[in-house]
């Protein structure tokens, strides 16, 4: 924000030097950027965050200048002498678009003669609106005419945008705040043309749209030479609407940014009375007596209470009472009478300014910055509670480690996909994805059932770029649509990895995942089909009888779309029911003292019978005085075992807690093993 210290000795003495002014605002939150010499005049750049948009006007400074240094501020009071017409039989307001434009009011003024403005309009404009080139020089602000020009000057006087059409050029002599219409077309006033959609808000007349809302009016309905009369523009727009449409058709001014950053609903009628005012000072004409307002009714703004020990306990130090009210009441805060009980504090309506004034932490933020950061001494005692870890908060950082451990790299991809990448892969449900309205991301409206395929893509992009193969994994939300239409989604918590890797090694991960989180079960696998994975190579993975995620082989056809090369194995896993069976602080078991015995055991078996389901059978016929069960090895000889026969070697380990196990306890524990094998897996004892 430049601010024309010339300017701003128009609302507010300033005893000061600019040196030390930029520095108390700096320490009052207004960072100071630079100073610059324009037109004989001082120009300070302050850096105006995101939640002040009150000071992105002169007044705003003003205010800010006043309160620092307990000056009065002088804000002038336009006043209207209007003709006898009423503005009813001139013109008609219809808002149609009340979610983009909460408020809107139109003016007409009659009689005008557009022509140059005078030296001092042009000279306070050239301060604020100018830019410097790459060279070192400044392009300076080119005057339009004394109607825009007004209309600049106020916006850069109290924040508020304002706007002038020639009323002759509105047709029908109607103001229509409608949505855009796919494929329609405006020629701005800066003579490019751009697509309006349904969710640009336009302003738009009998015919067609004359303005972009809150970002640029349209070419042909600006105000000309030949202008006589005007409408005057004064209204509210929403940040997301105004911040989505500028983005989109890459289009900012100097009034989309300060709608992106909220104005002043109960300032809309003060601006449009100052311009009004400004135009025939400077133009003549008469104001049409009346205004069309679509929201004259602003909700007011509740309360907040501030008490006096939350002031010192947060800020360190006691600060008198008195002095607090005068702060606040000086930055426009109404200080009220409240029924507290026995708590010693006040009740505080913030100024319709300040719509990031809503809580008491804020309150007590204006009062430490304004009374002085610096008065705050170092060593304030400000009490402290210890913080310590929730259980999600250790076992993320669990997660994390092992994922990097692993060579993977964490990744940040939208919740919102393209119908594209929502189809690739589901593996947890087929119903469809839920779609918003209107599309988040350019071509992009369905809520990710899966992380799985925004992973393909980052993994693909990576390839396309770099040449690189990304190995990643994430850790974030889907949106999983019930079984019904009228039961509300499920929002899951999902961990997502995908790599370049064997099946088995990726598996591995994750079963170093679960033994990292203290998961007791051993981890299970159910062979599924899934569209989109390799017929065979798609598995659920269980602990005990609980389902907690998928792992798989991304089938080639699939790879091909991504313009990829295999092989890529993915897995997702639902975060929730893996923390439930997580054991994150290890518990103390008891060690045998006595000695375990092993025995080697190798099995013929089908060669559909997994490993998983052997050691399943092992430990159930067992019990607990198995201390273990080791896979050794495979062989496959068709000409001894038989087609599709396979040998799987295994080590059992056997140790009681009572005492030493005897040879023949031994052998009929190895006998229950051999006996549950061949009755559950048709598994043959090779000699």
């Amino acid at each position: 924000m430049l601010v024309s210290l010339k300017w701003l000795t128009k609302y507010v003495d300033l005893p000061m030097s600019h040196e030390e002014l930029a520095q108390r605002l700096s320490l009052s939150g207004l960072n100071h950027e630079g100073t610059d010499h324009i037109n004989d005049d001082v120009v300070i750049d302050l850096e105006v965050t995101s939640n002040r948009g009150d000071c992105l006007g002169h007044l705003g400074v003003a205010r800010e200048v006043g309160v620092l240094y307990g000056l009065p501020i002088c804000k002038p009071e336009p006043s209207l002498k209007c003709s006898g017409q009423s503005i009813d039989s001139l013109l008609t307001v219809e808002n149609q678009f009340e979610e983009a434009c909460p408020r809107y009011t139109a003016r007409v003024i009659q009689g005008v003669q557009v022509g140059p403005s005078p030296s001092w309009l042009v000279e306070a404009l050239q301060s604020v609106f100018w830019k410097r080139k790459l060279d070192g020089s400044i392009e300076q602000y080119q005057s339009i005419n004394n109607v825009v020009d007004a209309t600049n000057y106020v916006l850069m006087e109290c924040g508020q945008p304002l706007h002038a059409f020639d009323y002759a050029k509105v047709s029908g002599s109607q103001i229509i705040v409608r949505p855009g219409h796919k494929g329609e077309m405006i020629d701005a006033i800066d003579h490019r043309q751009y697509e309006l959609d349904e969710t640009t808000c336009v302003i738009a007349d009998a015919k067609r749209a004359s303005a972009v809302a809150g970002v640029m009016g349209g070419a042909l309905s600006e105000v000309s030479d030949a202008t006589r009369d005007l409408v005057i523009e004064s209204a509210v727009f929403t940040p997301l609407s105004v911040r989505r449409t500028a983005r989109r058709l890459k289009l900012h001014s100097p009034s989309s940014y300060r709608f992106e950053r909220k104005v002043d609903p109960m300032g809309v009628e003060w601006a449009s009375q100052r311009v009004c005012e400004m135009i025939v000072d400077l133009a003549g004409g008469e104001v049409v007596s009346g205004v069309i307002d679509t929201a004259a009714e602003i909700e007011p703004r509740q309360p907040v209470v501030l008490r006096s020990s939350q002031l010192e306990r947060i800020l360190g130090i006691e600060i008198d009472t008195e002095e607090v009210t005068r702060i606040l009441v000086a930055l426009g805060c109404e200080a009220q009478a409240g029924d507290l009980g026995s708590t010693s504090g006040k009740l505080y309506v913030p100024p319709s300014w300040r719509h990031d004034l809503t809580r008491e932490a804020d309150l007590v933020e204006e009062v430490a910055r304004i009374h002085g950061y610096e008065k705050i001494p170092e060593d304030a005692p400000i009490p402290v509670a210890p913080s310590s870890k929730r259980d999600f908060d250790t076992a993320m950082e669990r997660i994390r480690q092992v994922m990097t451990a692993a060579g993977l790299s964490e990744a940040m991809t939208p919740s919102i996909v393209t119908q594209r990448l929502d189809e690739s892969l589901s593996p947890w449900t087929d119903r469809p994805a839920l779609e918003s309205e209107t599309p988040m991301l350019k071509g992009a409206r369905r809520l990710r059932r899966t992380l799985l395929p925004s992973l393909l893509e980052g993994r693909a992009k990576n390839w396309a770029a770099a040449s690189l193969e990304a190995e990643l994994f994430e850790i974030a939300h889907i949106y999983l649509p019930s079984d019904t239409d009228s039961a509300l989604p499920a929002e899951q918590y999902s961990l997502g990895l995908i790599a370049g890797r064997d099946f088995f090694e990726f598996k591995g991960v994750v079963e170093t995942l679960c033994q990292r989180l203290g998961i007791e079960h051993s981890l299970q696998v159910s062979v599924v089909e899934r569209a989109g994975f390799v017929p065979g190579q798609c598995v659920e993975l269980l602990l005990g009888d609980t389902g907690v995620g998928y792992l798989g082989s991304v089938h080639e056809k699939t790879l091909k779309q991504w313009k990829m090369s295999g092989p890529v194995v993915v897995a997702e896993l639902d975060l929730p029911k893996l923390l439930e069976k997580s054991q994150l602080v290890p518990q103390q078991k008891s060690v045998s003292s006595f000695p375990s015995i092993q025995r080697d055991l190798n099995f013929v078996v089908d060669e559909s019978v997994r490993w998983s389901d052997m050691e399943h059978v092992v430990r159930a016929a067992v019990g607990s005085e198995l201390a273990g069960v080791t896979y050794r090895e495979t062989y496959r000889d068709a000409n001894k075992d038989g087609k599709d026969r396979k040998r799987v070697l295994m080590t059992v380990e056997l140790q009681s807690h009572e005492a030493t196990l005897s040879g023949q306890q031994a052998d009929d524990l190895v006998g229950q093993v051999i006996g549950a094998c061949r009755d559950q897996l048709s598994a043959e004892l090779l000699s």
